[in-house]
């Protein structure tokens, strides 16, 4: 079944969109091989305005209505130009959407809201389009995020020390997979997100992160700002949980640097990228890790990169999903959303308790008609173990 998996993460740059076609043959073995796969950045009107949703201040419900629309158009635009560029045809297609509100009362999920109009897509492929793939966990008391954890859980399989799968988008989460436990998955704390805040002040709006972690290589941490920024509560939190911009956004993070009026702007980058090394580094250290799997955009940090090696010490090894799996890092969060597509669409579920804190498992998503009527298969009885991935 070839399925279009889309993606636009809490660094609202680009959307990232995988073609994949699974294979499987009844047993415990799904295998999946990427036809191709994109990363598509947004115009700047585009992006400048789903940043303005991501910021905690009141916004006109024109423009929310405004980016749900065009997002969608976008999304629809890009399935479709792939596919012909390809010659492949998606038989089924998902669209994650752009996390606007994530909100959290006291470690619980109260709402989570994507948008991105999954009707254009439809449209524009005439293929069904599943979408907002989080709200049914939210909805059985779960966090709604992260949903990573099952397709890691697949990937790697049976462990014999524990491990940690690790995506660096806006924000951090990991997987930990260890002998004789339950996976466990939770967000760590900001990977880019109070990264790029600063990336684009220095560079004047420019550029919207710290390519290749030139600027923060310019600075030097202070370390009396990071215990401060280490000291935030939500470190502390057991798992799971999840967070979002909504608490580490511009004025969170100058609550930080207003008093200090002294500290140079590569200063504070250089700081901050040590924050979000050193809390991905305290949560593996908690939970006995002794091999990270990492990917997303930051791992193309080597500043970031270099400091979480750093911290995470000499007993463990880094390493990215490309070497680990053959999975390209900018096209895993891509993939989750196919494979999510693909146990929806066989009526598996895409989530379980012990990853997100819900009552249950469930189902994912909503599902949109393509030109034809929904025509469903017969349901599988269980889900696969193992996601073994093939070469082009």
């Amino acid at each position: 079944m070839i399925i279009a998996g889309l993606m636009t993460g809490t660094s609202a740059d680009a959307l990232d969109v995988v073609l994949a076609d699974f294979i499987h043959d009844g047993g415990d073995e799904l295998s999946v091989r990427i036809l191709a796969s994109r990363e598509v950045e947004f115009d700047q009107q585009l992006r400048l305005d789903i940043l303005r949703l991501l910021e905690p201040a009141d916004v006109p419900l024109s423009l929310v209505s405004g980016v749900d629309a065009r997002l969608g158009r976008f999304c629809a635009q890009t399935v479709r130009d792939l596919c012909t560029e390809t010659g492949v045809e998606a038989e089924l297609v998902v669209s994650h959407g752009q996390t606007v509100r994530h909100d959290i009362t006291d470690g619980a999920v109260t709402s989570t809201l994507q948008i991105g109009q999954p009707a254009w897509i439809a449209e524009a492929t005439g293929a069904p389009v599943l979408s907002d793939v989080r709200a049914r966990d939210v909805a059985a008391g779960g966090q709604g995020a992260p949903l990573v954890g099952i397709l890691d859980s697949l990937l790697v399989g049976d462990v014999e020390a524990p491990t940690a799968v690790l995506n660096l988008g806006g924000i951090a989460n990991i997987t930990v997979l260890a002998p004789e436990r339950d996976p466990l998955a939770f967000d760590t704390g900001p990977a880019n997100a109070l990264i790029d805040i600063l990336a684009r002040r220095i560079t004047k709006g420019e550029a919207g992160f710290d390519r290749d972690g030139e600027l923060a290589a310019r600075g030097q941490v202070d370390e009396e700002l990071l215990t401060e920024l280490l000291a935030d509560p939500y470190y502390q939190l057991p798992a799971p949980k999840s967070t979002g911009k909504e608490l580490f956004h511009a004025d969170y993070l100058d609550g930080f640097l207003g008093p200090r009026t002294h500290l140079g702007e590569h200063d504070a980058i250089a700081t901050v990228t040590a924050l979000t090394a050193r809390t991905v580094a305290d949560a593996c250290h908690a939970h006995g890790v002794t091999t990270v799997i990492a990917s997303g955009g930051g791992t193309r940090n080597p500043t970031l990169l270099g400091r979480m090696a750093s911290e995470l010490g000499p007993g463990i090894t880094l390493t990215s999903t490309d070497q680990a799996f053959g999975l390209p890092e900018g096209a895993k969060e891509a993939l989750l959303m196919a494979l999510l597509g693909w146990l929806s669409w066989n009526g598996l579920a895409g989530t379980e308790p012990n990853l997100t804190g819900a009552a249950h498992s469930s189902i994912a998503g909503r599902l949109s008609p393509g030109r034809g009527p929904l025509n469903l298969p017969e349901p599988l009885e269980a889900r696969p173990t193992r996601l073994r991935i093939l070469d082009r």
